[in-house]
């Protein structure tokens, strides 16, 4: 496990664009030097990651969440944005595989859905826009606004030096010790959100840790040769289905990139909205705050516009993003008119709906590894 030895850049602040304190409430700083990594048991083995390409921004994760993150570069008056990069605990990714030439970098992550309790969020003080799914943003640095469909996110300034390359390091705290400590604790966290017993969450093996991860790859019926990346893919998806976090969250389980729209109906009156872009294995939060009383209904298609979830509520769509409200009377707006489907959200502050390749996933259908 000597790949931890390459993680040897100086630690320094990243919330600051000029010199402050440096300790923060959220620790975001450049990996420190670390010694050998202690053998896991059960766990299969660190995937080392190769050292970055000449030129790249390389994020590892020391926490226990898997982290989406994205970054920013700014150019003079213009600045670029693009996310969202998957990164597992006790993992490195790299963000941005170019050359490190402009004036700024920033980035931004944020915890899985995945998890119970309140979303965790690493940055810092520069607003930058975002979109829920996979995308790139371009923007004026001074605009105010965000484009329809995005929204602003606080970004940390990267201290990178000047340097061409970059390495840097996403902690918790309490920060856990190295990166196979991370990846342990990341175990733990998700089968305990699986509803597993295991020990403390921390980075030491335990046997109630052992019995549990051997019951999940049981049931996942994992074969021999499953690794890291399979096994926290299952976590992370089988986790999804029971911790929905608040207001209504679209999931792409399928092979090809989906369109989806969301409508709503409540005393009488009813409207609906899209796009949501949703990429293969990734998710989109099409109402952030706690659900109401209204019911909700579904559509979603693939780019090709064969549609993938769909039912006999009728609702307004248009072939790019809109957002109406009223029902009814497609035409008279020069708009299309699309089946939804009603999904089950009466007394839930919050819901995960799952599109499979074949349509809408059952609640509580078994994860594929």
């Amino acid at each position: 496990m000597m790949c931890l030895e390459r993680l040897q850049e100086k630690c320094e602040a990243v919330f600051r664009p000029e010199p402050r304190p440096r300790r923060k409430q959220v620790h975001l700083c450049v990996s420190l030097k670390r010694k050998g990594a202690l053998g896991l048991g059960a766990l299969a083995a660190l995937l080392c990651a190769a050292p970055p390409a000449q030129g790249a921004l390389k994020l590892c994760n020391r926490t226990s969440y898997i982290l989406y993150a994205a970054t920013a570069s700014v150019r003079g008056t213009q600045a670029e944005t693009r996310g969202w990069t998957r990164i597992t605990p006790g993992d490195c990714q790299v963000a941005r595989s170019e050359e490190l030439t402009a004036q700024t970098y920033l980035v931004h992550a944020r915890s899985s859905l995945a998890y119970s309790g309140p979303a965790k969020a690493w940055g810092g003080n520069f607003p930058m826009c975002v979109e829920d799914a996979n995308f790139r943003l371009a923007q004026p640095v001074a605009k105010a606004a965000c484009r329809d469909g995005a929204f602003a996110l606080p970004f940390a300034a990267l201290n990178t030096g000047g340097h061409r390359s970059w390495t840097m390091t996403l902690d918790e705290s309490p920060a856990l010790p190295s990166l196979l400590a991370a990846q342990l604790a990341g175990v733990k966290r998700l089968l305990r959100d699986n509803g597993y017993t295991v020990g403390a969450l921390d980075g030491s093996p335990d046997k109630k840790t052992g019995i549990a991860l051997a019951a999940f790859r049981k049931r996942m019926n994992f074969p021999e040769r499953a690794g890291n990346a399979d096994l926290f893919a299952a976590l992370e998806k089988q986790a999804l289905k029971t911790n929905a976090p608040a207001g209504y969250t679209i999931c792409n389980d399928g092979k090809t990139a989906l369109e989806a729209a969301l409508a709503q109906t409540d005393a009488g009156k009813g409207g609906s909205r899209g796009w949501w872009m949703v990429p293969p294995g990734a998710c989109a939060r099409a109402i952030t705050a706690p659900l109401g009383k209204a019911a909700y209904y579904l559509f979603a298609r693939r780019k090709d516009g064969k549609a993938i979830v769909s039912g006999p509520d009728r609702f307004c769509i248009a072939p790019s993003r809109f957002e109406r409200n009223r029902r009814g009377d497609c035409a008279a707006d020069g708009l299309a008119e699309a089946g939804f489907r009603r999904t089950p959200t009466s007394g839930l502050a919050g819901t995960v709906a799952h599109i499979g390749d074949a349509g809408l996933v059952p609640a509580g259908a078994p994860a594929k590894p």
